[in-house]
Order: structure tokens, then sequence, then C-alpha cells
């Protein structure tokens, strides 16, 4: 008997990152409408803010719902992990941030934060003349 077949990509597109909920048997990922998340104990809610447990805080920060998202998405890109946000802009803060150091952000030009292509359009606040190099 062969192997079984790794879903194809319209399984993955409604599936991955999710199981039935054992209780109801519902497929669909349910949407959480949750600002705050109960922690059992002290200890418990000192593990997730240290991140030494998984678990969600603050639904800003993680959620089930997104955390589906994210699972499936990673899946369906063959990838370890994704990270959704609310916007491109949060997006693109967070890849530029990511590949910074503390000193990229605080040395001068040309190792300064923004680079050239975008801080060339930045212009110096009620001035007509780009910002100064």
């Amino acid at each position: 008997m062969p192997a079984p077949k790794p879903p194809a990509f319209e399984t993955l597109s409604l599936h991955a990152g999710q199981r039935p909920d054992p209780l109801t048997g519902a497929r669909a990922v349910p949407i959480y409408q949750t600002t705050s998340y109960v922690f059992q104990d002290a200890d418990h809610a000192a593990a997730l803010f240290n991140l030494e447990r998984a678990g969600h805080i603050y639904t800003r920060i993680s959620n089930p719902t997104t955390a589906v998202l994210e699972e499936r998405i990673a899946a369906l890109e063959c990838g370890v992990g994704a990270i959704c946000t609310a916007s491109g802009m949060a997006a693109m803060h967070l890849a530029i941030a990511t590949l910074l150091t503390p000193a990229t952000i605080s040395s001068p030009p040309p190792h300064s934060m923004a680079a050239p292509s975008i801080s060339s359009h930045i212009r110096c606040r009620g001035s007509a003349s780009p910002r100064p190099s």
C-alpha cells in the first residue's frame, strides 16, 4: 500500500493550523472576540510573559483565531512560522525593525535608520527641501 499523499494546497488552505473542536465537532475556526485571557495563577502569568510557555496574554499580541491564520499561512508557504499584522505599515515596521541593531538606529549616516532611497524623500517640517544628509 502506498504512503498517504501530503495534503494539497487546497486542503491546507482550509484545514491547516486547526483541528475540529473536540466538544462540538465544529470544523470552522471560531472568532474569539476577547481582549484578555485568564491566568491559572501568578506563576502561569509570569511564564507566559517571559515566553517560557506558549499561550495568549492579550489579544493585540496574539489570540487563538490569529494563531490559526498564522499556522495556516506558514503551512501554505512551507514555512516554520508566520506573523500577521493589522496593516501594511505594521508589517513593514516589523520587517525593518528585525534587521536593525541599536547601532544602526543611533549612528549617523550612512548607517542611519532609514535607507537613502526612503529618507531622501522625507522633508523637514516646514521646509520644501529634503532632509539634510
